[in-house]
């Protein structure tokens, strides 16, 4: 975990000694899912959460004579004998009477940070919480995309390359208007989690609205175990380009920052070395984000040591700046990032920093727009909670939170590109180092 990253935590302890694993991220949610992530991780500990009043589950009586004993940190003109009142009538005179008091508990922790009415925040129970750390793993069940809330409809991120999801025909900004029949029409984004997932061998049925071209599309989608390979390497030459020539051009595909992606992405830098292209293509197409460590070491191998690839603007204008602390190894070969409309967080942080030093020309879409800093925090019982605790900026200062970032050179990939295994922006990519512009 980055020094910069934990002194931030160290200055929240009352009651923000919840904020102790934190993840820069958008609530896109690999629907295969990696579930809650899409956001950049920056460490994993345990919440330390002061018990300030006790009392049997099944006691109302008990807890609700202990308000008395409330911490300081709440305010004094909150009645907490209403929540008991009203957990009380639930018991007492619901018609399907008796409730499980752990669903009715789990239930009002989720209305609690549901009130932020903020996408982005949510609290998991603790099989969503250990989902979403299996995902980071890279291997899963499921169908094989990201999903995010955004303006207040349910939308695809991006599939993952070869997944389920791909092959179905689902793309990026495609909205989910069914999952198996129900309307996703205020849907909170971990119910449609639950009702995407699955185990492998089943089917999910999507109905899909497309803004590009206007279709409705039913689409069954089976489940299947999704690996994910978070960094490929291929070099292009004469054979793939003829009017590369003699050129030789390297592309580094980062599918996702996850665990493993800082190693496979040393390896892959060590091979470029060795093959001392005459170009180099990052390719952050569809990346939705991981962990924030990982995205700041990569811009590192672009960066001088010491400038800055990211600034967290915290409450009260307290900001933390994020350093290149590596040699620059990559900075010598000219350099295209590759981008679209899902590349999302930790993918706009690596894009945007090169762009604002100058050292990449950015071709593609404009990127997805996922500005803000997540924190999460374990709980006792395995559940978690995740919060917004900052917005990102880039070292020129630009926030590009619901704006995203334009690249230099703009060009769509349409759906017939897809169809018909086109790449115009590989291509443009590809020109950029022959005609260099």
């Amino acid at each position: 975990m980055l020094d910069q990253t934990q002194n931030l935590n160290d200055k929240r302890r009352s009651p923000s000694s919840f904020f102790k694993r934190s993840f820069l991220g958008y609530v896109l949610i690999v629907l295969v899912i990696i579930s809650f992530g899409l956001g950049v991780l920056v460490g994993k500990k345990k919440a330390e959460v002061k018990i300030v009043a006790t009392g049997a589950t099944t006691g109302y009586g008990q807890l609700q004579d202990k308000t008395d004993e409330l911490p300081d940190f709440l305010g004094k003109d909150v009645n907490f004998k209403l929540f008991w009142d009203v957990w009380n009538i639930i018991q007492s005179q619901y018609i399907d009477r008796p409730i499980g008091e752990t669903q009715l508990f789990y239930g009002a922790l989720n209305g609690l940070v549901s009130s932020l009415n903020d996408p982005f925040s949510y609290f998991m129970e603790p099989q969503k919480a250990n989902d979403f750390t299996e995902e980071l793993s890279g291997k899963f069940e499921g169908v094989g995309m990201e999903i995010a809330i955004r303006n207040d409809v349910l939308t695809v991120v991006s599939p993952l390359a070869e997944s389920p999801a791909e092959q179905a025909g689902i793309m990026a900004q495609d909205v989910i208007l069914e999952i198996d029949g129900y309307n996703t029409k205020n849907i909170d984004i971990s119910d449609a989690v639950a009702r995407i997932r699955g185990e492998k061998g089943t089917i999910v049925n999507l109905k899909i609205y497309r803004p590009k071209s206007g279709e409705v599309l039913e689409l069954k989608v089976g489940r299947d175990v999704i690996k994910i390979v978070s960094v490929e390497l291929k070099n292009y030459t004469a054979k793939d380009y003829e009017s590369l020539g003699d050129k030789k051009i390297s592309l580094i595909k980062v599918s996702h920052f996850n665990a493993d992606t800082a190693d496979r992405f040393a390896k892959a830098v060590q091979d470029i070395l060795l093959e001392n292209p005459d170009g180099l293509i990052l390719d952050l197409r569809g990346n939705p984000g991981g962990f924030l460590e990982t995205a700041v070491e990569m811009a590192n191998y672009w960066i001088k040591s010491g400038e800055a690839v990211v600034t967290e603007q915290c409450a009260g204008d307290e900001k933390k700046i994020h350093l290149a602390a590596r040699e620059s190894v990559l900075d010598k070969f000219k350099t295209v990032v590759l981008v679209n409309g899902g590349s999302a967080s930790g993918s706009e942080i690596v894009a945007g920093a090169l762009q604002d030093y100058g050292l990449a020309k950015l071709i593609g879409e404009t990127t997805f727009g996922k500005g803000s800093v997540q924190q999460m925090m374990d709980l006792d019982d395995g559940s978690a909670v995740k919060i917004t605790i900052a917005r990102w900026l880039t070292p020129q200062g630009r926030t590009i939170d619901k704006e995203g970032i334009k690249p230099d050179i703009e060009i769509e990939r349409t759906v017939e590109d897809y169809n018909n295994n086109l790449d115009p922006q590989l291509d443009r990519a590809i020109s950029y180092f022959i005609e260099g512009k």
